[in-house]
């Protein structure tokens, strides 16, 4: 075990994977519900993976979303934005401990503080060429290690390249949408 990370499981799934690249492929889920106002539930529980629809978890999670008062919410869970935020944050930190576990660095702490601009013109449409999203993301990471600063910057610069959220953030990527 390095940082909570079982080495020879990981090693284990590579070798599996170059074995056999079908187990890669994964299909990850969510759905919602409207909750009243601007709330929103988020569930996630099933995902297929490694070759299966994996049944490992028993519980479904549950995300709750709102908005700020001063954007018409009741201040009860974080906004999309903020949660997409987070979900770079969580990606960026497992991109992060896994190269770093697999090569005996251990990792004392790791933070990241990440923040965006909108420009709610765009959302609200009353400015053209403001887009709804994002303006900037802005990454921060402080990493306390046992190793030297160029091999953290190695490992980080690593994981910014291989974080699944860090790449569709940065990469248009094909989104079907309908009303059913």
């Amino acid at each position: 075990m390095e940082n909570g990370i079982n080495i020879t499981q990981m090693t284990n799934t590579v070798e599996a994977i170059k074995a056999t690249p079908s187990l890669a492929k994964f299909n990850f889920r969510s759905s919602s519900r409207w909750g009243g106002g601007v709330k929103s539930k988020a569930y996630v529980k099933s995902f297929y993976g490694a070759g299966q629809e994996d049944t490992s978890r028993k519980e479904t999670f549950t995300m709750e979303g709102d908005e700020p008062a001063v954007l018409l919410g009741t201040n009860t869970g974080p906004n999309a934005a903020e949660a997409l935020l987070s979900a770079l944050a969580g990606c960026l930190t497992a991109s992060f401990i896994l190269p770093a576990s697999a090569q005996g660095i251990k990792v004392d702490s790791l933070e990241f503080n990440i923040d965006g601009n909108v420009d709610l013109q765009g959302f609200l449409q009353l400015q053209e060429g403001i887009r709804p999203g994002f303006q900037n993301i802005r990454v921060r990471a402080s990493v306390k290690a046992d190793a030297s600063r160029q091999k953290i910057q190695e490992i980080f610069d690593h994981a910014v390249k291989t974080s699944a959220v860090m790449d569709t953030i940065r990469n248009p990527v094909p989104v079907s949408v309908e009303l059913a």
